[in-house]
């Protein structure tokens, strides 16, 4: 008999059967399992310093690590590598099923999560799972726990079907939300396993929409870090000193004035600032008409002063994909030196502290702009209080660089739309993410031939990070089954 031609597209009985395989898959093995999974607070260590004493994310490891070995694979092998002070990763890997084939898929994944936050639904909460209409909610299910399972699955579909695919490699981290600052260390150590890596598949992003497959195609950097502005030993009597004594508040105010024009939003540096390709423009006009207003509207705005829901920064379909993934933007995500309202006394406070979080476009250096950013907050202090910004640092340096996706080829474009449209009934669409995956940039350095699938499961209303996240398990399905399906094409 002769061998499968990857560069033709599966028989429908094949991939009927490997959709099959996933959707039972899910519903005996892998819902069960991220349900066991949310209800553990495995805090990324910027989180929760005694991540190593807690045991929470060792126990995340071992869980994912016990249900790997249990499938049914040929060849499997799996190690949970530990590096001194280091968290932990799950490597496997899995031997070729066609013959000939010399390059190997990286799968890759994290299982540490976000922070509770707050403001979940009342019969909700961060830790503790619930399964309704086809959504699994709680944190991390989506962000990113379903990844190793889904990987796993992705491969026995295959494999079940008797359908050649190339040798995979699993990387599934515990540090992501950290900036994966342990990852280097540990792709140093894994570089001679890793092999040829001719596909990487990333189940670490989001979607458009539910109704098709969808690609990322770049990712924003990020530098985060605390900002802040003492003018005070101790806290003192407004009455007595307001006027006299600058206000902490309004001198990070004019700090921020410096980075940031407080009208508009838009960031003053121009170093700062990339210009956007023109390909990647054109594929968010194209993502726009699929989107349309929902771009914006999907957001859970708050009622606004006349009665109508907040607006957007624009309401233009394109321009809002163009903010949310090319634009460089600055949040403040959390504030320090402030006393609960309940006990807010008329006190001059001695500091007030920020913590910022600057998205950067996807081809500015990450590391670069974290030192200019100091440079901009903490230079010529006004009246010469003591202003300080400390970046909290990933991956070996002050600032996380973005990720713009390589070309490309012909047979990964043929079998993203193929996929899609065998499994969602849809083509593949293209978006660029807000978000940031280091490990990305990391891999394209290492590896540049490599075709990128990056993709997930977080599509509108998911929240990743905020309260209510929910991973859509029908859609969890039909990307298992989509990726399998790429896998089964790679040369």
């Amino acid at each position: 008999m002769n061998a499968r031609d990857p560069l033709q597209p599966l028989l429908p009985d094949d991939s009927a059967a490997i959709a099959a395989f996933a959707a039972n898959t899910w519903d005996e093995q892998i819902v069960p399992a991220l349900t066991d999974y949310i209800a553990i607070p495995a805090k990324s260590p910027m989180f929760d310093a005694d991540w190593q004493r807690n045991g929470h994310i060792e126990r995340v490891v071992r869980d994912a690590a016990s249900w790997v070995e249990s499938r049914r694979i040929a060849g499997l092998k799996l190690e949970v590598i530990r590096l001194e002070g280091r968290t932990p990763v799950i490597f496997f890997e899995v031997p070729a099923t066609r013959a000939g084939s010399t390059g190997t898929i990286c799968l890759y994944g994290h299982l540490d999560k976000q922070p509770e936050f707050n403001g979940w639904r009342k019969d909700l909460g961060p830790w503790t799972p619930k399964y309704e209409n086809g959504l699994l909610y709680g944190r991390g299910g989506a962000d990113d726990g379903y990844a190793i399972y889904a990987s796993i699955t992705a491969i026995e579909a295959l494999d079940r079907q008797g359908i050649a695919r190339p040798r995979c490699v699993g990387l599934i981290e515990t540090c992501e939300e950290s900036g994966s600052f342990d990852l280097p260390a540990y792709l140093d150590v894994l570089r001679p396993r890793l092999g040829e890596v001719a596909l990487v598949v990333c189940l670490d992003s989001g979607a458009g929409n539910y109704d098709q497959l969808w690609l990322t195609t770049s990712l924003r950097g990020n530098v985060t870090g605390t900002l802040k502005v003492e003018i005070l030993t101790e806290g003192i009597h407004s009455g007595d000193s307001s006027g006299l004594v600058p206000s902490s508040f309004r001198i990070l105010r004019q700090v921020l004035d410096r980075l940031e024009d407080a009208k508009t939003g838009e960031l003053l540096p121009g170093s700062f600032h990339c210009e956007m390709p023109a390909d990647r423009l054109a594929q968010a006009r194209a993502t726009a008409e699929i989107l349309g207003d929902e771009v914006w509207k999907r957001l859970p705005w708050a009622c606004g002063a006349d009665g109508t829901p907040a607006l957007p920064t624009t309401t233009d379909p394109t321009q809002a994909l163009i903010n949310r993934t090319w634009k460089p933007t600055l949040s403040v995500t959390g504030a320090e030196g402030f006393p609960e309202l309940k006990n807010a006394g008329n006190v001059l406070r001695p500091y007030t502290a920020f913590k910022l979080s600057l998205r950067l476009p996807p081809l500015v250096d990450g590391n670069r702009a974290a030192g200019e950013l100091k440079a901009l907050l903490e230079d010529n202090a006004p009246y010469n209080a003591k202003v300080t910004f400390h970046a909290d640092g990933r991956v070996g340096a002050q600032g996380a660089s973005g990720w713009n996706a390589p070309t490309l080829a012909p047979w990964m474009e043929q079998a993203l739309h193929a996929a899609s449209s065998t499994h969602f009934g849809a083509p593949c669409g293209f978006i660029g993410q807000g978000g940031t995956i280091p490990l990305m940039g990391m891999l394209q350095q290492g590896f540049p031939k490599a075709q990128m699938m990056v993709c997930g499961v977080l599509g509108p209303k998911s929240n990743a990070h905020g309260p209510n996240e929910f991973l859509h398990v029908p859609y969890g399905k039909k990307l298992t089954a989509a990726v399998a399906q790429v896998m089964a094409a790679c040369p």
